[in-house]
């Protein structure tokens, strides 16, 4: 099957849809599918490569004021155009239904193949960037959630990643079906890779050898709430000998750091700015004690995946996709959003406790490692795809019945349409 993935960023550029992309790309390759992907261009100006067995081809971009180290197109049409109908794709995948979905459905449409939308995030997302003036948050979400169900209705499948996530969408008159993102469950695993990695680590990221470590790992952007999750670590740092890693970089960085400071943790806190995936970034999931999160708009959360096949407990918001991922009491704790105390109290339990804390790691893979394996993903979409595919053959061989019977007199027979998720 031909596969042409749509998408804004892709790496080096970094977030969770990146990477999921990336992920789901290089694993389609790998199981002998021809894959595309179209993206922002990291570097400006448009280039093509071929990377992991994946043809990407990198279009002409601007700087993401709202994103560190994040580009975007501003209108790729054109360009899209010509790259898909050289590639001549079975499957238009987008990921993003503002930026390069607009064009990408109208490309796809115009080539007549079938379009799968994944949304990795949520409308009410876009309120959180509106300018803070009376009410405007509210407009910007309501006219957000009406334009991604419109643009919806026009795909033959949405999928999102988390039940609850789609019971959102649902809650608002769309429609969506669920496939969990994937990990690769022998890289993310909780044994170490190689003897005295936990020690070369400590050192490598200049952490104190005896003391636990509360992890956190992500964007360094509004939307995480990092500072509750700092302000939670301080106040378990204070009752317990332990220390703070924050793994990520983005817009709040600087103002992150300057909060530890004025919390008297500076000294045991450490910011570790981007670790790649494919590096010491699982090592680091290893490393921590207790996982925390802050985050209110997660249709999953990657991270929250990735901590909890590595068998770390987490500590998180009850909001969104979360409590799907976190066994309160069992697999971790789920505190109220933006509830630094409650949150606090939930790490210090786990930093005094690693027998309690190692249990309840263990015990959150066991639960996620059935439905949040890379490959139980990938052989979703492909049943999703086969399904769609069939259904597109089905609608070409209904138009030329109707192509035949007109000519014939016959009357115009119902029309066979894409299969609705």
């Amino acid at each position: 099957m031909r596969i042409a993935h749509v998408c804004q960023s892709y790496p080096p550029m970094i977030s969770g849809a990146a990477l999921m992309v990336e992920r789901l790309a290089r694993g389609q390759a790998a199981h002998g599918h021809a894959v595309f992907v179209a993206a922002a261009s990291d570097r400006g100006q448009a280039y093509r490569a071929n990377l992991g067995g994946v043809e990407l081809v990198r279009l002409p971009s601007h700087p993401n004021p709202f994103r560190r180290q994040q580009r975007f197109v501003a209108w790729p049409g054109p360009a899209l155009l010509a790259a898909l109908r050289r590639f001549a794709p079975d499957i238009v995948h987008l990921h993003d239904p503002l930026g390069m979905g607009l064009p990408g459905l109208s490309v796809a449409r115009r080539l007549g193949c079938p379009v799968v939308l994944t949304l990795h995030a949520l409308p009410s997302l876009a309120a959180l960037y509106a300018p803070p003036l009376p009410g405007l948050g509210r407009l910007v979400e309501a006219v957000t959630w009406r334009f991604c169900r419109a643009f919806g209705a026009r795909c033959a499948a949405v999928v999102l990643p988390s039940a609850a996530a789609a019971a959102a969408v649902h809650a608002r008159g769309g429609r969506a079906g669920v496939i969990a993102n994937g990990v690769d469950l022998d890289f993310f695993t909780p044994e170490p890779s190689y003897d005295g990695e936990n020690r070369a680590l400590r050192e490598k990221y200049h952490l104190d050898p005896g003391l636990p470590v509360i992890l956190t790992v992500g964007r360094l952007d509004i939307e995480k709430r990092v500072p509750v999750v700092v302000s939670a670590a301080a106040a378990a740092l204070r009752a317990a000998p332990a220390q703070l890693l924050v793994v990520g970089d983005g817009t709040q960085r600087a103002a992150l750091e300057a909060l530890a400071r004025r919390l008297g943790i500076a000294d045991r806190t450490r910011f570790a700015g981007f670790v790649p995936p494919e590096g010491d970034l699982p090592g680091l999931y290893r490393l921590g004690q207790v996982f925390a999160i802050a985050a209110e708009n997660e249709t999953e959360g990657l991270v929250v995946v990735e901590a909890a096949i590595s068998g770390v407990p987490v500590v998180a918001v009850r909001a969104t996709s979360l409590p799907d991922l976190v066994d309160d009491g069992r697999t971790g704790y789920l505190v109220a959003p933006r509830d630094a105390a409650a949150m606090g109290r939930c790490l210090l339990e786990l930093v005094r406790d690693p027998v309690r804390a190692r249990a309840m790691g263990l015990a959150g893979r066991a639960r996620l490692a059935p439905s949040h394996g890379i490959e139980t993903t990938l052989a979703r979409y492909d049943q999703l795809y086969t399904e769609l595919g069939a259904a597109a053959w089905r609608t070409a061989d209904m138009e030329r019945w109707h192509a035949r019977a007109a000519r014939r007199g016959v009357p115009r027979r119902k029309h066979v349409e894409w299969p609705r998720w």
